[in-house]
């Protein structure tokens, strides 16, 4: 096969993934606390040094490189905007941590999202999966729908005499985090409580979607057209080795 289509195969691939991620941006803007993914590229190896048929550095035609490939798809954790909905149960942290959630699975994951309500038993819950929300020491937060109630600015619920922190943690790194859904996160190591001067939780906000949908749509029509030249640079080689073999026959 002619070197240049391995190079415009994998610059296709490459533009095909990254609009994979574009697409699962777009799906999201208006999902609470979501966090928009980023294909992340590197510089490829020429076909024989992938099949090990050839090493890097041997001065051979090899060594000007096979063009991209998708390195991975990390997540931009960085903070959204704020909307404000007046709504009692809904909040938003500003600044560090994640809120605790328990999973249908019972293990805590993490989220951005506040867009809480009470289910019929007074629990405190996420609004897509009505997932329980947890406390501080991981315990369900319930709240009693008749009796008056108020968020301390530090993320304290505090309602007839009795005070519950709602759970902010956060871990070491944020590498420490998968994804799991549109807005929860699975910790992979140890995820430890936000100080308390640190905790600042907004009653009656949101934060909004990471993802932008006018630089998410242009990202989006940036990589089409990659996709779309690499795949031209495949059909023009494709006809030029098809030229040559027809040649070669007649001769």
């Amino acid at each position: 096969m002619p070197y240049g289509l391995y190079i415009s195969a994998e610059g296709a691939a490459a533009q095909s993934r990254r609009l994979e991620v574009i697409a699962n941006n777009m799906a999201n803007t208006d999902t609470v606390g979501f966090k928009q993914d980023v294909a992340t590229f590197q510089a490829r190896y020429a076909e024989a040094i992938q099949l090990g048929r050839s090493s890097p550095g041997d001065q051979s035609i090899n060594n000007i490189g096979g063009g991209v490939k998708t390195y991975g798809v990390t997540t931009d954790y960085s903070e959204g905007q704020f909307a404000t909905t007046n709504r009692e149960f809904d909040m938003a942290i500003d600044g560090k941590g994640f809120f605790h959630v328990q999973g249908d699975d019972g293990k805590v994951y993490l989220s951005r999202a506040g867009d809480f309500s009470l289910d019929a038993k007074g629990r405190l819950v996420t609004g897509e999966n009505h997932y329980p929300v947890l406390d501080q020491q991981f315990s369900e937060i319930t709240v009693d729908g008749d009796l008056p109630w108020y968020l301390t600015p530090d993320g304290f619920i505090v309602q007839d005499g009795g005070a519950k922190a709602i759970g902010l943690s956060e871990p070491k790194s944020l590498d420490e985090l998968e994804k799991v859904g549109n807005n929860l996160f699975r910790p992979t190591g140890k995820i430890d409580p936000v100080p308390l001067q640190d905790r600042n939780v907004r009653q009656g906000f949101l934060e909004l979607s990471g993802a932008n949908p006018i630089s998410q749509m242009m990202a989006m029509i940036e990589s089409t057209r990659g996709f779309e030249a690499n795949s031209r640079m495949i059909q023009a080689q494709d006809t030029a080795v098809g030229t040559l073999i027809g040649r070669v026959l007649r001769s």
